[in-house]
């Protein structure tokens, strides 16, 4: 019983765009387009019973605040119930609302914040 060596047939290059001289085909680079993170807003939310020069405090410690600054964000929470003290990525928001209701929580203060998606 002889065996044949097995016959090969020879393989055509691919033709067209895209396709080189080896034979090899060559995949267009397509550029990623990418998001940017959405980015969330802390807000303060006013009570009655935490002391305005805690809520100073707080935007000048955690948010990084002058004290101008942190005095009208304080005046805006006090009258309109609410207000803006920063514009993040969600983490870093998430960590910044943890950080207050842990100062106030220490302090003894019911002061509460929240963070909600930049529109």
């Amino acid at each position: 019983m002889a065996t044949q060596p097995p016959s090969i047939s020879p393989v055509k290059p691919p033709e067209g765009p895209g396709a080189d001289d080896a034979g090899s085909v060559v995949m267009e680079r397509r550029a990623l387009r990418v998001q940017p993170p959405k980015m969330y807003q802390v807000v303060m939310l006013n009570d009655d019973y935490t002391p305005m020069e805690f809520v100073i405090a707080v935007l000048q410690e955690l948010f990084s605040k002058d004290r101008e600054t942190a005095t009208q964000i304080m005046l805006k929470i006090h009258l309109d119930g609410r207000g803006i003290c920063g514009v993040y990525s969600r983490d870093v928001a998430a960590t910044k609302v943890d950080q207050v209701h842990e100062a106030a929580l220490k302090a003894g203060h019911p002061l509460q914040a929240t963070l909600e998606p930049v529109e």
